[in-house]
């Protein structure tokens, strides 16, 4: 076994006297050494550590040892520490050494430490090093060793016990105040908490640890290694916050559930298939929530093709959306009189699509199954595409062209990933057992009536519960007026598992004559009580309690807060408790017993025992008040107090209704009732505190004013104190664990806050402070998994207890061993990563902290006036919760906490959110009541208890009802207010007059009002002196109260407006302390403001509070008096604490003003832009007319300003734009303010380096992928760019035969993925021969025949381009995943345990499959046809290039109050114009070389080569492909859309071309507009709805600025194709050839060039391209032309030194349209682009033509020749042999109504037929798209013809024929024209598996083959669902276009032209004519023989009954005479 010991002997040379303790550190392992107590000069400690390693020692590894002066009560002070490399010892395994020990300074000093260091390298044992290892030291017998984590410290001692002389008991620890941050401090047997220590080591260290004395540290240990390579695998880890952020408590004041959002879900249902039934009519029913949409009802056929998009709109809150069910049925033959048969259904979640990747799935099946049949199968499918967008998704919509995407049904299932495809039917029992506490929900003057009447009182509820799962509801009985309902019943639904729902609603409601009203709601998370892993369990649930929240109790008929008893936002009190369990049954759906309906059902179910839910105990809360502060100034005149309650206890006003029934249970016993009878003297109570009565309110206080807001309670040095005891179920355990989890979640979140600061703020090695973190989340997860396995066999565990216990081990263990996995792959290039790994972890974490099975209910806080609730805070009772052992407890417990009071329910939205009710001060303890001797340990010591007056005989124990503190510290806070920016505009200029107001204890003061602006500099100290606060100085001084900073708008009339909240801590410095770094003077900060929920801006700021000794003011250090006169007392923010400045100079380009809005109705007309930064600035020229010219006469001017070193403190820049009017007056237009100049500084270019911009492209992760499927070209793809050569010439060598030109895709990757794409080499010899085999292999078959250069158009091109588009995404996908599988092995590899294998296995397995979807994507298709191709980008073209600022930006100005929604949407509105231009800044004095350089203009400074920017003609050429997606604007859920173009004055409406009833349409046009930049440059496309009458609507728009990509670097004019040709469909649009603008690229960037050489080369700037030379004329004549090469530099221009940039390939981009009545949803999208041709310049040539392809005429012409092999349906009525009279019908799909027949053939006895008969379909079909266009009218009423495309299938269908009832369907079969199975030979031949295996048999297209002929199975599914055969068919398929088909006519069936011979039937069919008698035996009677008989009956009766009828009479006559 390898190990290194380290034993410690002594520390000498100690200042003073104390207890010591030391902290030994090796590879991130600390262990601490015991106490040496009471030593002064020297410590003995003589100890031995051991580390047992697993690998060998490195020689630049480390050991540190730190000294701390030990306390029990502070934390514990670095003496000093000692380091070493320990190379020494690796070589010689053992050294002894004496050394001094350095400060936080690195200072040397004297205290001195001495010891020895052992090594053994044992080779070939390697041991294991585990954290659990603990070694027993010999010598080290009543010490103990301890781990410190900043983490989790435990209150087990690992030692041997505690130290002798010391109970356990004795050593309680003390508690701290709030706050975030770290474990530190070591005690004997317990570890004292105060988490709020960030600095490790206590006192002395900067609390912002400044990373540089690390490395100064490190180097200087180190010598000159890199300082990461010090340790083992370059492990430097840092636990303790780097950034300051402690001093930033985090508070969201508003809650933000409940708040209504816009969504909408858009489903488009594209086909079904596998429909169950014969020959049916399906209508597909889409149904949200209670909206039911229907599509087109298509006729006679199982595989229906709808294509049909349905939108929803929704304004309801996020989780209301989430548990709307999303439920699609197919129904059979519905019409407008029946409702028709249902089909099957298929239920799903909102929440389930939204948690989707995109929020969607796109082209899944969804398997619909019968709710009322559940042992059927499934019973079809449905392809839809399902899309929810809330306001801001964005939606990557995968590109809509030619869908031939795979059929591969089970592949593509509509299931979330994980989800197994063939999910089981389960019953889900919820049994409802009782609930408590209910209120009332009656008025008590019916009650009192009825007590009159009836003479007895009830209780006034009458209460059931609802459960509502998946669309369904299930209720249990009414038990009619009861408090306390016994319903002991269980509701059962029967869903597929796992369901697509998430959340099971249990309500409670109270049943009433007129309406039921909820009384509370509980949500269920199916996910939180189950586990989907391989070690799973099925969801599980109770019996446990569940809490319910709502309003207050009160009844009140109208309850204003009724809604939060549906379940919408927080509850403000506890309203019940319900007790419920729940269980799954996965049902076995063959067995015969079961009930196969889907209906809910109620049943009973028997009683459950008290004790199962846990035994009841006494537990004890207590609370005191130690500040009320900030309370509203509504209520500040009326006397206050506040209330605690838990549950029902402590509710004094309407706390429990009391059960009517005569005797009052001990536990729901309110100990309020003040009558001394019944108070708790039950015999089991005799204990001491046997007549403790609760006091759950404060006494009334009349509140004191703080200032012109806020009030405050005069406390002082009386605090009132609250305690109650309550009765609950035992069951902390649930809470402990969960604590547990949330406090290593808090300690992980607070790290990563800090990684991501560090990163934000720039600071070193956030690498190391990440690995800190994943350590301690390592160290923090084992120690759960051995505190929680305590196991607790206590009553009332459940089996989620156990199960939950179970996975959350696991999952804690995996998540251990993931994070120290990470740790060593944490590098400074793989931090973000990593980073998001960890963020994964943080989410499970809270995930799996969340109990499901309530226990204590949460404790409410109200502040009461006049008996009325105010506001209300909710303490979550597991944070106050107390555990003896540390990590259980909660994270408030024993703390003094600062809680915010707020508005209840819908109150507190919006503006009165804002305003903070009250600040208190409050402090919490919760536990059981044996254990409350601990309950005052956390508070801050120097109190007094003050009792209750009531004397009795335990009087020691009573809790005191108030502590009087006789100590108190006296302070000053010093408040550096410098700055703040970017705030919440107030006022309607878009401007604000902010001024700050700092709030501390019961003081307040203000900044100065500063005007005008969003940005302002105080710049000012405010200074509260005489600041009183009570309890111990040192204990303030870790956890100072909170200060809290209001920054407000002055208006001049009416009160101030509120912008924003931020809330900070202050340094302290305690008298004895020195002020001086590294903590003082402290450093200014960024503060984020809230307004709410929004951010409102930052604040940079600084605050101190430093107390006051003995001497008074005179010890602080002095205070700079004002320096200038005119502001008066106004102190600056002092020298050492404001930034240091530099001087910069700030250019300025002045470029134009674009679309500025009216101003009080006047227009802008002489319009001027000031800067101001700092307080310098500069104005632009004025602009005389802005009508005529919007653009400045001066570009470029500048100013200088003295700015802060540090970028990060720089000041916004703000822009104002001013109109100036007549008579000198100026109008504020509006402003926009830069906050971060960032982007903007100036850096000098490196000279050195060759830079390429390919290499940093490559870096940046560009990757050039070819686009041929199969063969990729050889062009400058990755393996043949030449990087190796010296940096001469480079040769970049181009395919040379231009027809096989394509182009290379560049594909972004993140810059942070590892994907590489390997690109074969292989050469087109390689490809000929593939294509040889390939023939050969079809077996004479032909393959596809070169493309014809004619047939090619321009869509041809697109096609080509999407589908290069898709192969691309493919490819991208099965990278990433790729690199994911690499990244899970490593992982998996690394962790040995097994688990995270098979994890990694399943993911492989979905990773598998889509790499293989790629690879099989690639391998499919087929040799394509070589067509150039242009680039599709599947979002806007500025979002692939920057918005193309390079060099000219645009500034949104923004004027009038800001919008207060969430996410400032409205802010657009607030846009009254753009400003464009530019800013350049640079530290003075500029590098000489710049300006020297030769052309350099001084009046342009750094803005060289720019153009000018005076007027110009440009000819704007506008195409537009199609649209896709668009939101339907008719009531059928269409629209017709047209497309109109705005650019400046001109409008070019295309109103006559609309498109009728389309989604989707082709549009296929060109415009041209003819405009003058800078006037005109804002482009605006726009879908219109075409409507017959009224005004058209719009669908949405999109807006393209001109002007930006006119003048680009990118040459965003006229996209460059990648290849040039002068004629056909690849024409060159631009009217300058390649070599003209190369030619004028050269010249703008004066580069050297364009050389062409011979052979095909040319030079530009050193680079050597090569490229063809020939160019073929529409004749067919070569000629010779340098163009090709130029087109090859320009394709390549990126790869140019210093000047290259990738310029605009052709393209299509495609935008979103937006409408601004629905802001930040996609309304559709649309594909276009734009070409721009200056007017100067030569013209360009026609537009081309984009005009969407005609259908192409065809006619398919089928022949029947013969069937076979037809089931028999009929039976012959005397031989009984079976027979069938068959005939077959044909259509093409979506033309039903023209089907055809054959004639029929009679009687066949053997199922053959002969028929000999033609059927003939003329369609026409769009070859791209492969599908037939049909155009007609949905209805008699509609307008215009509609167009739809439908693919090609021709359906088939046998029948027998029926005289005199309906024919009988026997079977069908539909072949799909483009991909059929090639028919059977022969009949013998011909089999089910033609049609079951589909997939795997070759198929062919008739549109290749033409002509096709075999045999064809018939089908039809059983009663069992299962397919059988019915029959085969031999015909023969002929396929020819228009023009041939007229050249030779055929006739119908058998007629002329070319007529076809009769079929030889034999004579059974034709008996008809030769005997009719025998034939009509055979027909008729053989048919309606019991119809003939029954006939025949029935006129026999007839007869019978006449006869009577006609002969009574005359009998009744002879009765009566007697005759």
């Amino acid at each position: 076994m390898m190990s290194l010991m380290v034993h410690l002997k002594t520390v000498a040379h100690l200042r003073g006297k104390g207890d010591r303790i030391a902290k030994v550190t090796f590879r991130g392992l600390p262990f601490f050494s015991r106490v040496a107590e009471n030593c002064e000069e020297v410590a003995n400690f003589n100890e031995m550590f051991r580390w047992p390693i697993a690998s060998r020692l490195d020689g630049n590894e480390m050991l540190e040892i730190q000294i701390y002066n030990y306390s029990k009560v502070f934390s514990n002070r670095l003496v000093g520490t000692f380091c070493m490399v320990l190379q020494k010892v690796a070589e010689e395994g053992h050294l002894e050494l004496t050394d001094t020990l350095i400060d936080d300074n690195n200072t040397s000093i004297k205290t001195s430490v001495m010891i020895e260091i052992k090594y053994q390298p044992m080779d070939g044992t390697v041991g294991v090093w585990s954290d659990g290892e603990f070694l027993d030291v010999p010598d080290d017998r009543d010490g103990m060793f301890a781990f410190e984590t900043d983490s989790l410290l435990s209150g087990q001692s690992h030692g041997s016990g505690p130290s002798p002389g010391r109970s356990l008991q004795g050593s309680i620890p003390t508690f701290r105040k709030a706050g975030k941050g770290v474990f530190s401090a070591m005690k004997l047997g317990k570890i004292k908490s105060s988490r709020d220590d960030h600095r490790k080591a206590g006192a002395d260290e900067p609390a912002i640890l400044d990373m540089e004395d690390l490395d100064k540290k490190a180097m200087r240990l180190a010598g000159t290694l890199d300082p990461d390579t010090i340790s083992l695998a370059s492990v430097t880890a840092v636990t303790t916050n780097v950034s300051n952020k402690r001093s930033k408590p985090d508070i969201k004041m508003e809650p933000s559930s409940g708040r209504p959002v816009d969504y909408q879900i858009s489903i488009t249902v594209i086909e079904a298939r596998q429909l169950i039934g014969l020959n049916m009519d399906p209508v597909v029913c889409v149904e949200i929530g209670d909206d039911k949409k229907y599509t087109s009802m298509k006729e006679s056929t199982n595989c229906p093709y709808y294509n049909e998009y349905f939108v929803f709109d929704f304004h309801v809150p996020p989780h209301v959306m989430f548990d709307k069910i999303i439920k699609l049925s197919v129904i059979h033959s519905k019409n407008l009189l029946r409702s028709g048969t249902l089909v099957g259904n298929f239920k799903m979640d909102v929440g389930t699509v939204y948690s989707q990747p995109e929020h969607q799935f796109y082209h899944k099946w969804a398997s619909l199954s019968d709710p009322d049949d559940i042992t059927a199968g499934c019973k079809g499918y449905i392809k839809c595409d399902i899309a929810v967008v809330g306001k801001g998704d964005n939606i990557k919509t995968p590109h809509k062209a030619n869908e031939t995407d795979e059929d591969d049904i089970e592949g593509n299932l509509l299931l979330p990933e994980g989800i197994p495809a063939e999910r089981q039917w389960a019953r889900f029992y919820v049994k409802i057992y009782r609930a408590e506490g209910l209120p009332k929900m009656n008025t008590s003057i019916m009650a009192n009536v009825k007590k009159a009447f009836i003479g007895e009182n009830r209780d006034l509820v009458d209460p059931y519960v609802q459960v509502q799962f998946a669309g369904q509801k299930g209720k249990t009985s009414v038990q009619k007026s009861s408090y306390e309902p016994i319903w002991n019943e269980q509701i059962i639904f029967t869903e597929l598992f796992p369901p697509l729902c998430k959340r099971m609603k249990v309500q409670i409601r109270d049943s009433d004559k007129v309406n039921d009203v909820a009384i509370g709601t509980h949500f269920i998370d199916l996910r939180k009580i189950s586990n989907d892993g391989d070690k799973g369990f099925l969801p599980t649930f109770g019996p446990a309690w569940a809490n319910m929240y709502g309003s207050t109790r009160q009844y009140t008929l109208m309850d204003e807060h009724q809604d939060l008893n549906e379940g919408l936002g927080e509850g403000v009190s506890f309203r019940a408790r319900l007790l419920l369990s729940i269980a799954v049954e996965i049902l076995d759906t063959t067995s015969p017993e079961i009930i196969s309906s889907t209906e809910v059902q109620v049943e009973t179910v028997s009683n459950i025992s008290e004790s199962a839910t846990g035994k009841m105990d006494e537990f004890f809360l207590f609370g005191s008040f130690l500040e009320a502060t900030m309370i509203d100034r509504k209520i500040g005149d009326k006397p206050i107090s506040f209330e605690i309650t838990i549950g029902n206890y402590g509710n004094q006003i309407d706390g429990v209704s009391k059960p009517s029934s005569g005797k009052k249970k001990k536990k729901d016993g309110d100990e309020e009732e003040e009558n001394e009878l019944i108070q708790n003297s039950s015999e089991d109570e005799a204990d001491e505190d046997a007549d403790l009565v609760s006091v759950s309110t404060t006494p009334l206080m009349k509140p004191v004013i703080t200032d012109r807001n806020y009030f405050h309670l005069p406390y002082f040095e009386k605090k009132p104190c609250v305690y109650i005891k309550s009765w609950w179920q035992d069951q902390r355990r649930r809470l402990y664990n969960s604590n547990m989890m949330d406090k290593i979640a808090d300690k992980l979140e607070e790290g990563l806050n800090d990684v991501q600061e560090i990163i934000k703020t720039e600071k070193a090695f956030p690498e190391r402070r990440l690995r800190g973190v994943l350590e301690e989340l390592s160290v923090g997860c084992s120690r759960f998994v051995t505190l929680a396995n305590k196991d607790v066999n206590q009553a009332g565990r459940t089996k989620l207890d156990r199960e939950r216990l179970k996975s959350c081990m696991r999952e804690m263990d995996s998540m251990a061993q993931q994070a120290k996995q990470i740790r060593t792959q944490v590098k400074k290039n793989t931090v973000r990563d990593k980073l998001k790994l960890v963020q994964n972890f943080l989410q499970k974490l809270r995930f799996l902290a969340d109990e499901p099975q309530h226990s204590i209910p949460d404790v409410f806080v109200w502040m009461m006036t006049n008996n009325k609730r105010i506001a209300y805070a909710r303490i979550p009772s597991k944070d106050i919760l107390y555990s003896i052992v540390d990590e259980e407890t909660g994270k408030d417990c024993c703390k003094v906490k600062a809680v915010f009071l707020k508005l209840p329910g819908k109150k507190g939205f919006g503006p009165a959110g804002w305003t903070v009710q009250a600040k208190l001060e409050l402090y919490l303890w919760l536990g059981l009541n044996k254990q409350r001797k601990d309950f005052l340990n956390g508070l801050p010591n120097g109190f007094e208890e003050i009792k209750a007056v009531k004397t009795g005989p335990g009087l020691h124990a009573v809790p005191p009802v108030c502590l009087i503190y006789g100590t108190k510290q006296v302070f000053q806070l010093r408040a550096h207010m410098y700055q703040a920016r970017s705030l919440f505009a107030a006022d309607s200029s878009g401007l604000s007059d902010p001024f700050a107001r700092v709030f501390f204890s019961t003081h307040s003061q203000v900044t100065e009002v500063l005007s005008e602006t969003l940005c302002p500099t105080w710049d000012q100290l405010l200074v509260f002196d005489d600041v009183e606060l009570f309890g111990e100085a040192s204990e303030l001084r870790d956890d100072p109260p909170i200060i809290v900073v209001e920054i407000y708008d002055q208006d001049t009339v009416g009160k101030a407006e509120f912008i924003g909240r931020t809330f900070a801590k202050p340094n302290i410095k305690m008298c004895d302390e020195h002020y001086g770094p590294p903590r003082f003077p402290p450093q200014l900060e960024y503060y984020q403001v809230y307004r709410g929920n929004c951010t409102a801006g930052e604040l940079l700021a600084a605050f101190e509070l430093l107390q006051i000794g003995q001497g008074g003011k005179a010890d602080l250090p002095p205070l700079e008096g004002p320096t200038d006169s005119e502001h008066g007392p106004i102190l600056p923010v002092p020298l050492g604490i404001r930034p240091v400045l530099s001087r910069y100079r700030i250019e300025v380009l002045f470029w134009g003003l674009r679309d500025l809005k009216r101003i009080n109705l006047a227009q802008v007309d002489r319009p001027r832009v000031d800067i101001e930064c700092a307080g310098k600035g500069v104005q632009s020229a004025l602009i005389q007319n802005y009508k005529k010219n919007p653009n400045f006469s001066t570009l470029v001017k500048w100013f200088e300003v003295d700015l802060p070193e540090n970028e990060l403190l720089h000041p916004p820049l703000n822009i104002r734009v001013v109109d100036c009017r007549a008579f000198g007056r100026y109008i504020l237009v509006g402003s926009h303010a830069v906050s971060s100049l960032r982007r903007f500084i100036y850096s000098t270019p490196d000279k050195t380096s060759n830079n390429w911009a390919t290499a940093a492209k490559l870096m940046n992760g560009y990757m050039v992928l070819t686009n041929g499927g199969s063969q990729p070209r050889s062009s400058p793809s990755l393996s043949s760019r030449t990087f190796s050569r010296p940096a001469g010439d480079v040769m970049v060598s181009v395919d040379s035969d231009p027809s096989i030109r394509k182009m290379d895709t560049v594909v972004k990757l993140d810059a942070t993925s590892d994907a590489v794409v390997k690109v074969d080499m292989t050469d087109d010899d390689g490809d000929k021969d593939k294509k040889k085999k390939k023939k050969k292999k079809k077996g004479g078959a032909e393959e596809e025949e070169e493309t014809d250069e004619r047939m090619l158009d321009w869509w041809s091109k697109y096609f080509a381009s999407i589908e290069t588009l898709k192969e691309m995404l493919r490819a991208q996908e099965a990278a990433q995943a790729e690199a994911e599988e690499r990244e899970d092995l490593e992982i998996a590899a690394e962790a040995a345990g097994s688990k995270t294998k098979e994890k990694s296995k399943e993911k492989k397995g979905f990773k598998d499959k889509k790499k293989a979807q790629a690879v099989e994507g690639a391998e499919k298709k087929p040799v394509k046809a070589k067509v150039d191709e242009l680039v599709v980008y599947n979002k806007e073209l500025e979002s692939e290039y920057g918005n193309f600022e390079d060099w000219l930006h645009t500034f949104n100005l923004y004027r009038g109050k800001a919008g207060d929604d969430d996410d400032h949407a409205l802010d657009d509105d607030r846009i009254v114009g753009r400003f464009k231009g530019s800013l350049c800044m640079y530290k003075l004095p500029l590098s000489e070389e710049i300006t020297r350089e030769a052309g350099f203009d001084p009046t342009m400074g750094m803005f060289q080569n720019i153009p000018h920017n005076d007027p110009i003609n440009v000819l704007v050429r506008v195409y537009v492909v199609r649209a896709t997606d668009l939101h339907p604007a008719d009531i059928n859920g269409k629209a017709d859309p047209y497309i109109v173009i705005k650019l400046g004055k001109s409008e070019v409406k295309d109103k006559e071309n609309y498109i009728s009833k389309q989604l989707n349409p082709v549009f296929g046009k060109s415009f041209d507009i003819e405009a003058t930049f800078p006037m005109e440059s804002m482009l605006t496309v726009s879908v219109y709805d075409w409507d017959l009458v009224g005004t058209d609507d719009l669908i949405g728009e999109t807006k393209i600025d001109l002007e930006n990509r006119f003048y680009s670097k990118y040459r965003a004019t006229c996209g460059i194709s990648s290849n040039y040709s002068v004629h056909g469909y690849n024409v060159w649009r631009d009217p300058m050839k390649p070599t003209q603008i190369l030619a004028k690229l050269c010249k703008d960037g004066k580069i050297d060039g364009p050389h062409y050489g011979p052979g095909g080369k040319v030079k530009v700037a050193s680079r050597i391209f090569t490229g063809p030379t020939e160019i073929e004329d529409e004749n067919g004549l070569k000629k010779q032309t340098e163009e090709h090469l130029a087109l090859t530099v320009l394709n390549h221009w990126e790869e140019i030194p210093r000047v290259g940039c990738k310029l605009v390939p052709e393209h299509v981009e495609t935008r979103p349209l937006l409408n601004a009545d629905k802001p930040g949803i996609e309304q559709g999208r649309i594909e276009m682009w734009v070409d721009m041709f200056p007017m100067d310049m030569p013209a360009p040539g026609p537009a081309i033509e984009i005009a969407p392809r005609k259908p192409k005429r065809y006619e398919l012409r089928v022949i029947i020749w013969n069937t076979d092999e037809v089931i028999l349906e009929d039976d012959d009525y005397f031989t009984g042999e079976k027979s069938s009279d068959i005939f077959v019908r044909g259509w093409l799909k979506g033309q039903q109504e023209d089907k055809q027949d054959t004639d029929v053939h009679y009687h066949s006895l053997t199922g053959e037929g002969n028929f000999n008969w033609r059927f003939v379909f003329p369609f026409e079909y769009l070859m791209a798209e492969e599908k037939i266009v049909i155009s007609k009218k949905e209805s008699m009423f509609s307008w215009d013809e509609t167009e739809y495309k439908i693919p090609p299938r021709l359906t088939l269908q046998v029948w027998d024929a029926d005289h005199f009832s309906a024919d009988d369907f026997l079977g069908a079969i539909e072949l799909d024209l483009n991909r059929f199975p090639r028919g059977a030979k022969t009949a013998k031949q011909c089999s089910l598996n033609m049609i079951r295996n589909e997939q795997d048999l070759p198929t062919i297209s008739i549109f290749k083959q033409k002509r096709v002929k075999g045999w064809w199975p018939f089908v039809a599914r059983d009663e069992n669902d299962e397919m059988e055969l019915t029959g085969k068919v031999e015909a023969e398929l002929h396929l020819v276009t228009a023009e041939e088909a007229e050249k030779s006519p055929v006739g119908l069936g058998r007629n002329e032209p070319d007529p076809l011979e009769k079929p030889n039937r034999p004579d059974t069919s034709l008996m008809w004519f030769l005997s009719p008698l025998k034939s009509i035996r055979y027909f008729i009677w053989h048919n309606y023989r019991w119809l003939i008989l029954k006939l025949l009956g029935l006129a026999l009766l007839l007869l019978m009954l006449g006869l009577f009828l006609y002969s009574i009479p005359g009998y009744l006559v002879k009765k009566i005479l007697g005759a």
